[in-house]
Order: C-alpha cells, then sequence, then structure tokens
C-alpha cells in the first residue's frame, strides 16, 4: 500500500482508530433548532464515515445558553432529550467502523450579543477581542464553576449516548482558550495570573470528566501550536500546556493554530501551502507521548503520509477535504487521489456557516444537502445535451449530466477549457484553483464527454446535434464604464492581462476596482517590477469579498508596496494620467500613470441565448450567464441544472 502509516490501526487512550484519518471539527449549523442531531447532520457525517475516515470529531457543540451559543442550529449536549439522536449518530458512524468524539466547545468573549439574546458576551476578562469589536464582561467565580460543570454534563451525556469520546476545544481564542492565553486573561484569582492558575479552567473541567465518565473514556484537547497574536501563547507556552496536559491524564492533543485575530491561520486562504505549520505539532509530538493529531491544511495523501512519517506524528486531521470530496479517504487507500476533488481553500465553507447558513462547499454541492441528493437517477436514455462553455459550471453540468445516462457536449471556443477560472489561475498562488480544473477535466474525461476545443458553438451546429436540451455557460465579458479616454491604448481589461496580451513590466499601473480580481491582478503585476496603485470606489478595499481572503492578500500587497484608495471614482483618463474624485467629497484629484487596468466586475456573454430559446423548449443558462458569480455559484449552478434535467 502505498500510505502505509495513513492507514495503519491508530489508538487514542485504549480506543483503537481504523486509520490515522481524523475529520476535524467543522461548524455546519445543520443540527435542528433545540441542538439536536437532525437527520441533516447525521447524513453529512456519515457521507464521511462511509468515505473511511476513522474518526470523526463534530462541529462545536453547545454546553451552554446563557453565554455560550456559538451558532444558530448548533450541536447541543445540554438536555437528556438530545441524547437520543446522539445516539443515532454514534450507531451510524459505528457501521462504518468510524469513531466518533463530540467537541465540546464555549466562544467566551469571540461572540456577539445577538447570538445570545442581547445579552452582554463574556470571558475571563474585560478585554475586547479586536476581532469582535464588542467589550465582554468579566465572569464571576459562581459563573466558572458553572460553566465547568455544564461541560462535564456534557462529556456525560455524549457517554450516555455511546459517542467514543469528548475532545475539549482549547484553541482559536474560544473560551478555555481565553484563560489560558496570558493575551485575554488578566485575571488575579484563582483562574489567572501564573500559569497554573490560568490552567485552573481546562484542569477542572478535565478532572470533572474523569471523575463522571472513568478513567477509559477518551478525551483529547485542541489547542493552539501559537495564537499569532501579540500577548498570546507561543509555541514555547503551546508545549508547556501539551506537557501538563498529558500529566492531567488527557490521550490526545490536536494541535491547530490561530484566534479570530489572527483568522487566516486558523481557515487558511488559498495562498497557505500544505503543511505551513508542521512545525507545531511536530514540536509538541516531541514533547509528549500521548498521541498528537496535526492539523497542517493537508489537502492530498501523499502530503498526510509525509507529516505521519517525517515528522512522527499520530493523526492527521483532514477538514475541508473531506468537505470537497467525502471519499477522501477511500480513495487516497484505493491509490486513486486523481479522482478526489480538491478543496481549493476558499473559504466558502466558513463563510457560509458565519453568514448563519447551512455549511456549503465551493466544489462540492451535496455539502449538508446529502439527503436532498442522495443518489444520481440514472434517467437520461442517452439523450444529447449540448454544452456551450467549457467553465467550471459547464464541466460540472457535463459530469453530473454523464453520470445520469446522458450524453454531454461541450462546446468551447478557446484552446482549453475553464473559463474566467483558468484565467484565475495566473495570478500567485493559485495552484489549488489549478488542481480543481485537472480534477474537472479529468472526470469529463473519465465519462466520455465529448469536448469540442477551439470551437465556437452557433445555433446552426448545435441543430446539426438536435439535443434533447441546451445548457450555455459562455462566461462573461469585462465591463466597461463610459467614461472619457476610455478607449486609449494604455488602458486594459484584467482579461488583457491574464491572458497575457500585454505584457507589463517596471510600468507606472493604476488598478480600477479592488475586487478580488483586481487585487490578484495587483499582486501580479507588482511581481513583474511594476510600481501599482489600485483605486476603489467604495470605503473599503475587497468590498465583496470574503474578509479573510482580503486580509490574506492585502497584507500582501502592502509588503509589497501597493498603494491601495479606497473612496476614488475613476472619472477620466488622460495620457499619463487619470483623475480620480473621492466619493465622500467629491474632490478631484490627478494620478499619474503609464497605464490603466480595468477591473470593474463583469457582464454576462448572452449573445446566443435568445437564438437557441427560440428554437429550443429546454435551455439552461449557467455560471456567468445566469447571473456573474463565484466558482461556488458556477458549480452549484452547473450541478443543479443537471440534476434536475
Amino acid at each position: 500500500m502505498k500510505h502505509e502509516k495513513l492507514f495503519a490501526k491508530g489508538r487514542i487512550g485504549n480506543l483503537e482508530i481504523k486509520n490515522r484519518i481524523v475529520m476535524p471539527a467543522m461548524g455546519t449549523n445543520l443540527a435542528s433548532y433545540n441542538g439536536e442531531a437532525s437527520n441533516e447532520l447525521i447524513r453529512y457525517y456519515e457521507e464521511r464515515a462511509k468515505g473511511g475516515c476513522g474518526l470523526i470529531i463534530t462541529e462545536i457543540t453547545r454546553i451552554d445558553d446563557e453565554t455560550g451559543v456559538g451558532m444558530p442550529n448548533q450541536l447541543s449536549v445540554m438536555n437528556l432529550k438530545q441524547i437520543p439522536r446522539l445516539q443515532t449518530l454514534a450507531r451510524t458512524m459505528h457501521k462504518y467502523n468510524t469513531k466518533i468524539f463530540v467537541q465540546l466547545q464555549h466562544p467566551g468573549r469571540q461572540n456577539h450579543a445577538m447570538m445570545i439574546d442581547g445579552r452582554q458576551i463574556a470571558g475571563p476578562s474585560p478585554i475586547m477581542s479586536s476581532a469582535i469589536s464588542e467589550m465582554p464582561r468579566e465572569m464571576t467565580i459562581e459563573e466558572i464553576s458553572g460553566l465547568v460543570v455544564k461541560f462535564v454534563k456534557g462529556a456525560v451525556f455524549a457517554q450516555m449516548a455511546g459517542i467514543d469520546g469528548v475532545e475539549i476545544h482549547g484553541a482559536h481564542g474560544y473560551l478555555v482558550a481565553q484563560f489560558m492565553s496570558p493575551q485575554s486573561n488578566h485575571r488575579e484569582d484563582k483562574y489567572g495570573g501564573t500559569f497554573e492558575k490560568r490552567m485552573r479552567f481546562i484542569t477542572e473541567i478535565i478532572m470533572g470528566i474523569r471523575a463522571k465518565c472513568g478513567p477509559l473514556f477518551p478525551i483529547s484537547v485542541r489547542i493552539d501550536g501559537n495564537e499569532f497574536t501579540k500577548d498570546g501563547i507561543t509555541l514555547d507556552e503551546a508545549i508547556q500546556e501539551a506537557v501538563y496536559l498529558e500529566k492531567l491524564g488527557v490521550n490526545a492533543i490536536n494541535v491547530s493554530a490561530g484566534t479570530y485575530e489572527s483568522v487566516t491561520t486558523i481557515i487558511e486562504p488559498i495562498s497557505y501551502p500544505q503543511g505551513w505549520k508542521r512545525n507545531l505539532a511536530k514540536a509538541i509530538k516531541e514533547a509528549v507521548n500521548i498521541p498528537v493529531i496535526a492539523c497542517d491544511v493537508i489537502r492530498k495523501p501523499d502530503m498526510a503520509e509525509t507529516i505521519l512519517t517525517e515528522d512522527n506524528l499520530d493523526f492527521v486531521a483532514v477538514g475541508r477535504a473531506q468537505l470537497a470530496d467525502p471519499e477522501w479517504s477511500n480513495k487516497s487507500k484505493e491509490g486513486r487521489e486523481e479522482d478526489i476533488t480538491p478543496c481549493i481553500s476558499c473559504l466558502n465553507c466558513i463563510e457560509s456557516v458565519m453568514k448563519c447558513g447551512n455549511i456549503e462547499c465551493a466544489v462540492n454541492p451535496r455539502v449538508g444537502r446529502e439527503l436532498e441528493y442522495l443518489d444520481f437517477p440514472k434517467t437520461g436514455e442517452d439523450r444529447k445535451v449540448v454544452i456551450v462553455g467549457g467553465g467550471p459550471a459547464g464541466m460540472e453540468a457535463a459530469r453530473v449530466l454523464a453520470l445520469r445516462k446522458f450524453v454531454p457536449i461541450i462546446f468551447e471556443e478557446k484552446e482549453c477549457l475553464g473559463g474566467n477560472v483558468y484565467l484565475a489561475t495566473k495570478p500567485p498562488l493559485k495552484e489549488k484553483l489549478e488542481w480543481f480544473l485537472e480534477y474537472q477535466k479529468l472526470a469529463i474525461k473519465k465519462l466520455n464527454v465529448m469536448v469540442r476545443l477551439n470551437e465556437k458553438a452557433t445555433l446552426e451546429k448545435i441543430n446539426e446535434i438536435n439535443p434533447y436540451a441546451v445548457f450555455i455557460g459562455s462566461g462573461s465579458n469585462p465591463i466597461i464604464p463610459l467614461i472619457p479616454g476610455i478607449n486609449k491604448s494604455f488602458v486594459y481589461t484584467s482579461t488583457d492581462i491574464l491572458e497575457n496580451k500585454v505584457v507589463l513590466e517596471n510600468k507606472n499601473i493604476v488598478i480600477a476596482g479592488s475586487g478580488m480580481t483586481g487585487l490578484e491582478i495587483a499582486e501580479l503585476l507588482v511581481s513583474n517590477g511594476n510600481k501599482v496603485t489600485v483605486i476603489e470606489m467604495a470605503d473599503k478595499i475587497g468590498p465583496s469579498g470574503y474578509l479573510p481572503n482580503v486580509i490574506d492578500i492585502s497584507m500582501r500587497l502592502a509588503k509589497a508596496g501597493v498603494v491601495m484608495l479606497p473612496c476614488s471614482k475613476l472619472t477620466n483618463i488622460k495620457d499619463g494620467q487619470i483623475d480620480i474624485e473621492n466619493t465622500k467629497d467629491k474632490k478631484v484629484t490627478m494620478l499619474k500613470t503609464d497605464v490603466v487596468v480595468l477591473s470593474l466586475g463583469v457582464k454576462s456573454n448572452n449573445e446566443i441565448v435568445a437564438g437557441v430559446e427560440e428554437h429550443y423548449n429546454i435551455v439552461e443558462l449557467l455560471g456567468d450567464v445566469r447571473r456573474p458569480g463565484r466558482v461556488v455559484d458556477a458549480v452549484l449552478n452547473g450541478f443543479e441544472k443537471a440534476y434536475m434535467l
């Protein structure tokens, strides 16, 4: 077997686990309104168990309703009435010889009053998180003692339900971590000050669980190997915590990193490579003898095997990769790595949950909807479907149609598949997007989908095929505003840059528009020795982007010397300069430039739509033709239209 250690049996305490793959806790918002394990949640986890995962750790699970609500539809272990559904969850996992832990969590100061019916958030000390901007009140001694009891009760209820173990969430800046961290705990009583006092809260929780659940019930603790915040927990302090916890009798340490204030180190954007924080878990493993779980942005089985063997780790946390493909484990074991749908680290999963919705995945439309899309009805009867455009929406539609026994035929006027996402792979640090396009191309190739490259679809060509249905995913074109000077020779679109229609070096360049495309083009251009300024009409840079993604690229651009000007509207283009209007005070200023790049969004390319709709009863619009959007919109749209045909 290629990945021998990855698929060797492992142990946490006396619990045997069939392989070294752990699905770490990730919020889903799929539980019922009263905290029970819903059918949707159970099926979501069942897909990963069926897919071969060894140990699944549930999403953050609530132990307190007063100050501890982390998500609206959050799994809970607070009430005896919740045990039967939790028992069903455990039994479902065990059908596949997969073990399951419940992660016990309290958000503490990393919360919002609106989540707890307007009550003030609470933490160890009245110190505000800069990521939350709400002042927490200091918890009383009585309140802390009460929360210890609630953590213990949650573990007892989990054990009663047949859950295999629990994990205490002591990472990511949540309440337990807040007590342990000198950055957030400034108490002067028995719960703050020295290291031992800051560890008292988690100590009481663990000792209480041991007393109630017995010496053999597995306890894991998730800690930060580094909080990456000023005055926060460092690697040296994390090692000290791990050694202390081992002596206390915990059975495993799950090593992650970061708080909401250093959010890109918790939920890493696309720029972060696999294994970027390997040193954290490795250093902690060198200091303890109990099993250590490494959370290291693992996307591919080769990286998982490398971390296990080279770093002498016991388990690997494979999180978002199992959202993208619930069969990640089985495909890895069978040597079918090329068939794994790759996670692209776009953060859509966490973004969807943070908006209080159900979890979604940009590359796997079935996430959270596994009951809705149980299988692919094979009712196609070899009927032909023409797909105009080979972008992500078109390829996803072709894949699903082929699985349903239709005969999809893709027309792509360019020389390669991928559409605008292919262009999006051109800026630096976008290799994960390339992974996804390669997966899509291979998937439709294995399904024998006919692809006609370098061939523009026309009504005549479509009529020659006489298809049952036509899907139009012909993409979009850049928006070009009607302003003076827009047609000057030194004005280009984002597409011109990404298609290498012009090579710019050592130029003074202004980019109009700070969407993610504009920011990524800025990074591409500055890497070629250009001086780059980004202007944006809105009052902040990256107005439409998900904040962690914007933070990530903005930090790199700042280091590279890119100037970013919000509240700046392009009004006039002249030779060697542009005029920009301040959108607040309407003051117009001049900015010197050699080149202007327009990155102001896109509009649907729907030139063929009307003609096709006149001739065919079933015409579906895909991706940007339907509505300009992101990868998640294109893939979901392609999937749904093909599934429902």
